[in-house]
C-alpha cells in the first residue's frame, strides 16, 4: 500500500489518553539471562494494555461525521477497554460488541471506563460471533468499524511504543520481543524501528496453540487456524490482519512459540521483579526473551520486552502458580512405583537425599506395589533425566511426568479414592515449617511399624507445608501413636471422623 507508516506514527495522536510507559531494568531476569533485559511497561496504561493507543489514533482520525454517528468495536478484552476510554475523552458514543462468554470482571470495566458514552452488547459465544454481528451493525447503523489490529491507523497507534523505546534507550540494542495475536503492535514498532535501526531484531512472540502469525510467515500466506488455545486469551486469534502480515513479513525477524508452563513463568518472573501481574498475554514476550536468549546463547546484550498487558483473571492465579515452576524448568514431575512394603518411603526419601519435594501424592491401592505422583524441585531439565534414572537405578520404576499435559492439569489432583487394603487407618491434618528437607523429616520420624496408607502435599510457597495423611495404626498402638503426634512438635488435626474423608476415601 505503500504506506509511510515513519509519518503516521511521529504524528499519532495518542497521548490524550495514554502515557509515556517507562522502561524498566528486570533485575533478577537480567542476572538469571546474563543480559540486560529491560521492559517496556504498557500494563501501566489506564487500562493496562497498550490497546487504548490505537483505538484512540484511529478514533481521533475519524471526520466530525464519524464521530457524530458513533463508532463500534468487537472484543472481549483489552481493546473493548481502549475503544470504552476513547469515546469517553471524545465523547463519540461507542458501541461495544462482546461474547456472552465474556467475564462480568471485563464487561464492568468497559462500563466503567465508557460510562454513558459506551452500550455493551453481548452477542455470540465467542469472539467471531461477536465480531460478525459487529460488522452488521456498522453495516445496518453506519457506524465507523474500530478494528483492534488490522488498521493503518490503529498499527500507527501501537507503534508509538517503538517509537518511545529508541527515544528511551538510545544505546545498542539487540532485539525487542512483541506478543503477536492479530500483529497490530508487532506491525507497529516493526516499521518505526527497523527504518531507524535496521541492526535491531524484532522478534515476535506465540503460544505454540496460537501461532497463526508465525504459520503464516513460514508459508508466506495469512493461514487461517482451526481452532486456537485460550489461555493467552489476548493472542487467541485465527487469521492475522491483512496488513499486519505484510508488515511483520518486511519488519519482523521471526517468531518464537512459546508454551502454557513458560508464560506461566514468565508472569511470575515479572511479579517478582516488579510485583505487578501480567495476564498470560502480556507476559508472552518475557516467554519468548527468556526462551531465544538461552537457545541462541546470548551474553552481555541489551534485550527488550514489551509487557504489553496486565488485564489478568485472579482465578486464573492458581494455575499460573502451579504450571510457573514447570515452565521455569524448577520441578520435575514423576510416576514413581515401589514395593508396598513398611520402610518403602524411607528408602524412597533417603535417595532423594537434601532435594526439595514439591508435592507428594499417594493412595494405597494394590498389596504388592505403591503408585506416587511426586514432584521435585530441580535446578534445570537435565536434573529430571538424572532423578529418572538414578530412581531407575536403585529399582523403582519411574515415569517423567514434566511434558504430561494430562498429569500437570488433572491427573496430579486426582490421586486417591478408597482403598479396601487401609485397615485400622487414622488421617491427619498436619503443618509444618517450609524448608527443604522437612518432609523427609516428617517420613523419618514415623514408627516404622505403621504403614502410610495415603498421603497429600503440596508446596504452594507458604511459610508452612500442609499434608494429609493416613496411617494404619493397630487399636493397640493408638496411645503410642498420640505421643509420637505430641513430640512431633506440628499442628495436627486428627481428620479420622470427618465426613468428607468417608465419603471420598474411606
Amino acid at each position: 500500500m505503500g504506506l509511510d507508516y515513519l509519518k503516521r506514527i511521529l504524528t499519532a495522536k495518542v497521548y490524550d489518553v495514554a502515557i509515556e510507559t517507562p522502561l524498566e531494568r528486570a533485575h533478577s531476569l537480567s542476572v538469571r539471562t546474563a543480559n540486560e533485559v529491560l521492559l517496556k511497561r504498557e500494563d501501566m496504561q489506564e487500562v493496562f494494555s497498550f490497546k487504548l493507543r490505537g483505538a484512540y489514533n484511529k478514533m481521533a482520525h475519524l471526520s466530525p461525521i464519524q464521530l457524530e454517528r458513533g463508532v463500534i468495536a468487537a472484543s472481549a478484552g483489552n481493546h473493548a477497554q481502549g475503544v470504552a476510554l476513547s469515546a469517553a475523552k471524545m465523547r463519540c458514543l461507542a458501541t461495544i460488541v462482546m461474547p456472552t462468554t465474556t467475564p462480568a470482571l471485563k464487561i464492568d470495566a468497559v462500563k466503567r471506563f465508557g460510562g454513558d458514552w459506551v452500550n455493551v452488547v453481548l452477542f455470540g459465544d465467542s469472539y467471531s460471533d461477536a465480531a460478525a454481528h459487529a460488522a452488521e451493525l456498522a453495516q445496518t447503523k453506519g457506524l465507523t468499524f474500530v478494528h483492534p489490529f488490522d488498521d493503518p491507523d490503529v498499527i500507527a497507534g501501537q507503534g508509538t511504543v517503538g517509537m518511545e523505546i529508541l527515544r528511551q534507550h538510545q544505546g545498542p540494542i539487540h532485539a525487542i520481543f512483541i506478543a503477536i495475536g492479530g500483529g497490530g503492535l508487532a506491525a507497529g514498532v516493526g516499521a518505526y524501528v527497523k527504518q531507524l535501526r535496521p541492526d535491531i531484531k524484532i522478534i515476535g512472540v506465540q503460544t505454540v496453540d496460537s501461532d497463526a502469525m508465525a504459520q503464516s510467515m513460514e508459508q508466506h500466506k495469512r493461514v487461517t487456524l482451526a481452532e486456537v488455545g485460550l489461555f493467552s486469551d489476548g493472542t487467541a486469534v485465527k487469521l492475522v490482519g491483512e496488513e499486519t502480515f505484510r508488515l511483520c513479513e518486511q519488519y519482523v525477524d521471526s517468531v518464537v512459540r512459546v508454551t502454557t508452563d513458560e508464560a506461566c513463568a514468565a508472569i511470575k518472573d515479572v511479579f517478582q521483579d516488579t510485583r505487578s501481574i501480567l495476564e498470560p498475554a502480556g507476559a508472552l514476550a518475557v516467554a519468548g526473551l527468556k526462551q531465544y536468549a538461552a537457545a541462541m546463547g546470548l551474553q552481555n546484550q541489551t534485550l527488550i520486552a514489551i509487557s504489553c498487558g496486565a488485564n489478568m483473571n485472579f482465578d486464573r492465579l492458581r494455575f499460573v502458580a502451579e504450571r510457573a515452576e514447570v515452565g521455569e524448568q524448577r520441578e520435575a514431575i514423576f510416576a514413581i512405583t515401589v514395593p508396598e512394603e513398611r520402610g518403602s518411603f524411607r528408602k524412597f526419601c533417603d535417595l532423594l537425599g537434601p532435594t526439595n519435594v514439591t508435592e507428594f501424592n499417594y493412595r494405597m491401592s494394590d498389596s504388592a506395589k505403591a503408585n506416587i505422583f511426586v514432584g521435585i524441585q530441580i535446578g534445570n531439565r537435565a536434573q529430571a533425566d538424572e532423578l529418572q534414572q538414578r530412581f531407575i537405578a536403585s529399582g523403582f520404576d519411574a515415569l517423567n511426568l514434566t511434558d504430561d499435559e494430562m498429569a500437570k492439569l488433572h491427573l496430579r489432583h486426582m490421586v486417591g479414592g478408597r482403598s479396601n487394603l487401609a485397615d485400622h487407618e487414622l488421617v491427619y491434618r498436619f503443618e509444618f515449617p517450609e524448608r527443604p528437607g522437612a518432609l523427609t523429616k516428617f517420613l523419618t520420624a514415623l514408627n516404622p511399624g505403621w504403614n502410610i496408607s495415603l498421603f497429600h502435599y503440596r508446596n504452594h510457597g507458604a511459610d508452612y507445608g500442609r499434608i494429609l495423611v493416613g496411617i494404619q495404626v493397630p487399636p493397640a498402638d493408638h496411645a503410642e501413636f498420640d505421643k509420637f503426634v505430641k513430640q512431633l512438635g506440628y499442628p495436627a488435626v486428627n481428620e479420622t471422623e470427618n465426613p468428607a474423608y468417608k465419603l471420598f476415601l474411606k
